[in-house]
C-alpha cells in the first residue's frame, strides 16, 4: 500500500479563524499535489501562543468554528488531516491537542499532549491509536518526543506511522538542535515505523518571535533514513510517497515478545493504547 503524506511547515496567527485561512490555503495545494495525509504543527490553530492573557481571554467557541471549517475543507479536498490545536474537555480542562479529520470530513480523534513543557494546558491521559489514510497511526505532541514509551506502546499494538506535531524552540537554542533532530529519527528506526514530523519555521523577521520555532519538519523511514526535509525558515509541504508494508513495526515487537525482564512490563504497557473501534 502506497500513501502520499505530506507535513506542512508553516506559520500561523493568534486567530484560530484566521489561521484556519492559512491551513486551508496550503490543503488546497497539498490536493493539487494528490497527497492522501495532511499534517500540521502543534498548536497550529492559534500560532502556538503560550501567554496567560491569551488563554484567559480565549474562546472554546472560536477553536471549534475553525475547526469546522477546516473539516469542511477536508471533506471537499478529500483529505485527512492531523491538526495541531486546543480543545476544552467535557470538564472545563484545557488541553493542547490535535485533531484527526477524515476525508469525509468527520472528526476520527484527538490526542492530547502528555509531558506537557507548557503552563497553560493540563495532560493528555489517552494514548491512542487512529485510521489515518488507512493506515494505523500514533500521535506525539513535542516535548512528548522525549519519552520513547509513548511512540514504543502504540507500535508494538499496530500503529506503522507516528504523527509528530511540533513547535520545538527557536533557532538561538542552538544547543539544542541536534537532539531536535535525532529524536525523532530514533523514534522511527527503534520502533520500525515511518515518523512524520510537522514543526513550525523559525521567523525570519524576528527570531525571538513567539510562535515560531526552528523548522526541519521532515519524513522519516522505519530504517532511520531521512526521506524529505525542510530548512529552517521556509514555509512548504514536505510530501513523499511512502509504502506502507516497510513499516513492519518488528523492533516495537520485539520489545513485548522476546524473553527479557521487561517482556510482563511492556505487555501491561501495551494494555493502555486504546484501539480503533
Amino acid at each position: 500500500m502506497k500513501l502520499r503524506i505530506a507535513a506542512c511547515q508553516i506559520l500561523t496567527f493568534p486567530s484560530p479563524d484566521e489561521s484556519a485561512s492559512k491551513v486551508i490555503d496550503w490543503m488546497e495545494r497539498a490536493a493539487e499535489d494528490d497527497v492522501q495525509v495532511i499534517a500540521f504543527p502543534e498548536a497550529c490553530l492559534c500560532g502556538y501562543q503560550c501567554g496567560p492573557d491569551y488563554w484567559e481571554k480565549a474562546s472554546p467557541q472560536e477553536f471549534k468554528d475553525a475547526e469546522k471549517r477546516v473539516s469542511k475543507a477536508a471533506g471537499r479536498l478529500g483529505l485527512d488531516v492531523v491538526l495541531g490545536t486546543a480543545h476544552w474537555d467535557t470538564d472545563g480542562a484545557l488541553l493542547n491537542s490535535l485533531v484527526v479529520i477524515s476525508k469525509e470530513g468527520n472528526e476520527i480523534g484527538r490526542y492530547a499532549k502528555t509531558h506537557l513543557a507548557e503552563k497553560w494546558p493540563q495532560p493528555g491521559r489517552v494514548l491512542p491509536i487512529y485510521d489515518v489514510g488507512g493506515v494505523p497511526s500514533c500521535f506525539i505532541i513535542c516535548h512528548d518526543e522525549r519519552y520513547p514509551e509513548l511512540v514504543r506502546l502504540p507500535a508494538a499494538a499496530g500503529a506503522q506511522v507516528c504523527y509528530y506535531l511540533s513547535n520545538e524552540s527557536g533557532l538561538l537554542s542552538e544547543k539544542k538542535l541536534s537532539a531536535y533532530r535525532a529524536m525523532p529519527i530514533a523514534r522511527a528506526t527503534e520502533n520500525t515505523i515511518f515518523v512524520v514530523m510537522a514543526n513550525a519555521p523559525a521567523n525570519p523577521d524576528d527570531l525571538r518571535a513567539p510562535g515560531q520555532s526552528h523548522g526541519n519538519s521532515k519524513i522519516i523511514h522505519p530504517d532511520g533514513n531521512v526521506l524529505v526535509e525542510a530548512g529552517h525558515f521556509e514555509e512548504r509541504l514536505v510530501t513523499a510517497t511512502v509504502e506502507i508494508d516497510e513499516a513492519t513495526g518488528a523492533i516495537a515487537r520485539r520489545a513485548i515478545n522476546d524473553e527479557t525482564v521487561l517482556k510482563q512490563w511492556m505487555r501491561d504497557g501495551v494494555k493502555l493504547v486504546s484501539m480503533p473501534s
